[in-house]
């Protein structure tokens, strides 16, 4: 087959492995180039690949004539998590989640909190079996609500992920992706038209900082975020993780949050998180809870209805306000549910008005915990 012709049938959907990981999975979103090499068009850094070569990612391959997706059907990790750990506070709260990975990234944060697998170059050692299928009956089986991609970005499997959203779905479970949103355009309408809820990462608002610090491009992710809220249905909550010096200025949470509002929409929950040292960035300290408190004034100022703090615990940061009469309506503690006052409709109890998300008529509860899961074995 040449290079061409393997290049428009793995565009067209590629089958999927049957009874477990197939030795070779056909990766799509890719090109031949007129010199030989292969380029890879999932995410803007357009890897331009020789037979054998690995993209940035490290889990896109070139074999022969196509590229190939290593990672697919291999988990590095099964986590039964609170929906709030992801973070989306707008979707079915305190409701359980079965999160996995696989290894990985595209970009390069210095700042990475899952350095471990996000840097990870033994895909076949840190991982194990888990097919979508799997993974959507063992979801079911533990009583999760859905299924998260999460841990590294899922950008870097999107067909597996895809794939196995489409298994949750035929299931009657959800799928979220928790991403960095640095995707070319057609497979990103792919993958996150795929899921019903998104928490997608706007990890600062300067070029500067993007391309020191992650590696990435603020504009790309800009468009990404447009193109989820306007050209699919899923419900979309942002991330900003504050590191004391880089990105925590008020003056630029206001810009962020500004954007925000005026692109996406001032109900779009925004969610500013702690740093704890990390990776290549030990040398800074955590970020100080008032940096936190008025980061989110900043952005509630901007015109942002609810701005929420993570990583921390301070109960005003973590409860939902009807931004129609003011009155808590979801009040958090940690990762568990207090207090719960919406309708059957997703309506606030006090005065009616419905609150952007998805959500339960009943009090959900909620847990602290989250669990590590090992997979059951194949056949269970």
């Amino acid at each position: 087959m040449s290079a061409a012709a393997a290049a428009e049938a793995a565009a067209a959907e590629p089958a999927r492995p049957a009874g477990g990981r197939a030795e070779l999975y056909p990766a799509r979103w890719w090109r031949p180039l007129p010199d030989g090499r292969l380029q890879c068009d999932l995410c803007p850094r357009h890897c331009r690949l020789r037979e054998g070569q690995r993209g940035f990612c490290f889990v896109r391959r070139r074999t022969g004539d196509l590229i190939e997706l290593t990672a697919y059907g291999r988990s590095t990790g099964v986590c039964l998590d609170p929906v709030e750990k992801k973070p989306l506070n707008h979707v079915h709260p305190g409701s359980s989640v079965l999160s996995f990975g696989t290894a990985g990234c595209n970009l390069s944060c210095k700042f990475c909190q899952n350095w471990e697998i996000s840097t990870a170059r033994s895909v076949e050692v840190l991982s194990v079996d888990a097919p979508p299928e799997r993974i959507a009956a063992q979801a079911v089986a533990v009583g999760a609500r859905a299924v998260a991609f999460t841990y590294n970005d899922p950008v870097v499997f999107a067909e597996y992920a895809i794939d196995t959203a489409r298994a949750c779905h035929e299931r009657g479970l959800l799928a979220y992706a928790v991403s960095a949103g640095w995707i070319c355009e057609q497979p990103a309408l792919e993958l996150f038209g795929a899921v019903d809820a998104a928490n997608i990462d706007l990890k600062g608002f300067t070029e500067e900082f993007y391309r020191k610090i992650t590696g990435a491009r603020l504009k790309d992710v800009q468009d990404t975020l447009v193109r989820v809220r306007e050209r699919t249905s899923t419900w979309l909550e942002l991330t900003t993780l504050l590191i004391p010096g880089l990105n925590d200025s008020p003056a630029e949470i206001g810009r962020l949050a500004a954007w925000v509002a005026g692109e996406l929409g001032a109900d779009t929950p925004l969610h500013l998180t702690a740093f704890h040292p990390a990776h290549r960035m030990l040398d800074r300290p955590p970020t100080p809870l008032t940096t936190l408190r008025r980061a989110r004034r900043a952005a509630l100022e901007a015109g942002l209805h609810f701005v929420y703090l993570g990583n921390v615990r301070d109960e005003e940061g973590a409860t939902t306000l009807c931004p129609g009469c003011g009155e808590p309506v979801i009040v958090r503690r940690g990762y568990t549910v207090e207090t719960y006052a919406l309708d059957e409709s997703g309506c606030c109890r006090h005065c009616g008005r419905r609150l952007p998300g998805l959500f339960d008529a009943e009090d959900p509860g909620g847990s602290e915990a989250a669990l590590p899961w090992r997979l059951a074995p194949t056949g269970w």
